[in-house]
Parts: C-alpha cells; sequence; structure tokens
C-alpha cells in the first residue's frame, strides 16, 4: 500500500475517526501534527495545489479566533495563506495526501475518493 499523509489533529474526532478508516484500508500513514509542525509556505501552497482549492476556502471560519481577528476582513489569497502559517489552527482539518492528490476529509468517507 503506497504511503498517505494525513494533517492531523490529536483532539479532533473526524482526525481520529479518518485515521481509523485509513488503518482499516490497510495504508501506512505518514502523521503531520500541524499544530506543532506548522507547514512552510511551499508546503501549504502544495497540499493547496493537490486539494484544487485557495487558502481562503481551507478557513475554519467556525474557529473563534476567525471571529476575533478575521471575520469581515477582505484579504487576498497571499494574504489568508499568510494568516494560516501563521495560525494553523484556522486550517480545515483533517487533510489527507495521497500522491498528488488530497482531500479534506470532512466527513471521513471522503477520504475514499483518493485512495
Amino acid at each position: 500500500m503506497p504511503k498517505v499523509t494525513i494533517y492531523h489533529n490529536g483532539e479532533c474526532s473526524k482526525c481520529k475517526e479518518t485515521n481509523e478508516l485509513l488503518k482499516s484500508k490497510g495504508y501506512d500513514i505518514e502523521y503531520r501534527f500541524y499544530l506543532l509542525d506548522r507547514p512552510t509556505e511551499t508546503e501549504l501552497r502544495e497540499v493547496l495545489s493537490k486539494l484544487h482549492m485557495e487558502p481562503s476556502q481551507i478557513l475554519r471560519r467556525g474557529e473563534p479566533l476567525f471571529a476575533e481577528k478575521y471575520e469581515g476582513k477582505e484579504l487576498t489569497e497571499d494574504q489568508w495563506l499568510q494568516v494560516i502559517l501563521d495560525n494553523p489552527v484556522l486550517m480545515q482539518r483533517p487533510i489527507v495526501v495521497n500522491g498528488d492528490t488530497a482531500v479534506i476529509a470532512r466527513p471521513p468517507e471522503k477520504v475514499l475518493d483518493i485512495l
């Protein structure tokens, strides 16, 4: 089986469910605990390319930090990218990367689309 990478938050129930689904399918999983080991700009741009999304599309708008600092702001995509780099808690999760494709696994079964 190929190795997949999961951008994982250890406290997130959807991350845990996605992890279990990947394990049940026999995948070798590389964990990226993105809150502790923040992605670089290059890495985040690569993930966004594999998702076919812009930074503003992977924001967790329900996070208190978003409401406090960014609600209603009109920023460029490069500025939103910097917001995510500075505040990785605002990045959707889990993101699963399989080769040249990626998906935000919400619900966890969405990961099946890229396996």
